[in-house]
């Protein structure tokens, strides 16, 4: 398609290098990425990687650089909005032309009613009545929150994050997965609103039922130590290991190994690109429905299981079903799996993503009615 397409975001990372590309290749080259800020330390730390600039990244960090590119985003066919400073925005909303913005939830700590009147009148400053401005969503509650605010109704489109597709064949996954003890992987920072401590709620709950299994958890952070003494308290270290941290390709080759991938974060996980890694390694993925990525993504009892959040009694009834029926297990992995391989991927992402664009140029809509660039409707987060 000859759109020319602008990306406006912060640092461009390994999370977003798949999605460009697939829009650079689909647009034939009239594609950038204009990255506003630098990677920090703290997301270094976290494994975020700085690959390789390719030529279609254009670095804006000041002021003045920023401005020089407004008339290139006032200009493209379509703009992708990601963090980046509104005032770039400022010509192509004058001038009425598409605008997607690109956002995770913005109240993942809630609505403070003392936040409420001044991001009203900032957020709808942003996004004037009468402009065309819609909203591609990386969490399945964006659309919730920002309803709250009058903002975006019936302008919402599921999207997410697509970090890289890793091919496999079906055989060599199913066969890694097989033997006892059955595996179960954890990976995520240490921190409390991701609750590591749940694994080791569940690794009681499944040895107290004589289930064979080991659990690997992989990351680190502030409750490292909390986590290794509780381990020791329990008498758990048969069945948990703690790995440390490791490169995103280290995380991804234990995934391939792993019958059940745990996620059990609360409403502040944005998306969890992890969950998609781990349906791409064919895992039967248990997460909290609170995640932002997991309503997008799972089907429950097709595709992977999901609970209410913060019930470790419904994790570990969810865990212990599939562990006792092994096969049901495996099927739930391999349809996760094509999930990935089939349709929430980068380059359907892409490619949807322009036919979107085409169709709302012409005055239409999405032409989709699942997956990415379907329409995303409220979600409750209420389980």
């Amino acid at each position: 398609m000859s759109f020319k397409v602008v990306f406006l975001s912060i640092y461009f990372n390994h999370h977003q290098k798949p999605l460009s590309d697939a829009l650079y290749r689909l647009t034939g080259g009239s594609f950038r990425f204009v990255e506003t800020q630098l990677m920090g330390e703290f997301r270094k730390k976290l494994g975020y990687v700085e690959t390789e600039r390719p030529d279609y990244v254009v670095r804006a960090l000041t002021r003045q650089e920023q401005e020089a590119l407004c008339k290139t985003v006032e200009e493209a066919d379509v703009v992708l909005m990601g963090h980046a400073p509104e005032f770039m925005l400022r010509d192509r909303i004058r001038s009425g032309k598409i605008i997607f913005r690109y956002s995770e939830r913005p109240l993942k700590t809630g609505n403070d009613p003392l936040k409420y009147l001044p991001r009203l009148i900032r957020w709808h400053g942003f996004n004037p009545p009468g402009s065309r401005i819609y909203m591609m969503c990386a969490s399945a509650y964006t659309p919730l929150d920002y309803a709250k605010f009058g903002l975006f109704r019936n302008r919402c489109y599921k999207f997410g994050y697509f970090p890289e597709f890793c091919p496999f064949r079906e055989e060599d996954l199913a066969e890694q997965k097989k033997g006892e003890p059955a595996r179960i992987l954890w990976a995520g920072r240490y921190i409390d609103w991701k609750h590591p401590e749940s694994v080791l709620y569940l690794a009681e709950k499944l040895r107290d039922a004589g289930i064979s299994f080991r659990i690997d958890m992989i990351g680190s952070g502030e409750m490292e130590e909390q986590l290794k003494a509780r381990i020791g308290e329990k008498h758990l270290s048969d069945h948990v290991r703690m790995l440390g941290s490791m490169t995103p390709a280290e995380v991804r080759k234990h995934m391939a190994g792993a019958s059940v991938f745990l996620s059990s974060s609360d409403r502040q996980e944005g998306w969890g690109t992890v969950l998609n890694e781990a349906m791409n390694a064919g895992c039967a993925v248990v997460a909290s429905h609170a995640a932002g990525g997991a309503p997008f993504l799972i089907r429950h009892g097709e595709n992977g299981m999901l609970f209410e959040s913060g019930s470790w009694d419904g994790m570990a009834g969810a865990v212990l079903r599939l562990l006792k029926d092994r096969d049901r297990c495996a099927e739930i992995g391999m349809n996760a799996y094509r999930t990935i391989e089939e349709l929430w991927n980068a380059d359907v992402a892409a490619d949807r993503f322009l036919r979107l664009v085409e169709a709302v140029g012409a005055g239409g809509d999405t032409p989709f009615t699942d997956g990415p660039c379907s329409k995303a409707e409220v979600l409750r987060d209420d389980w």
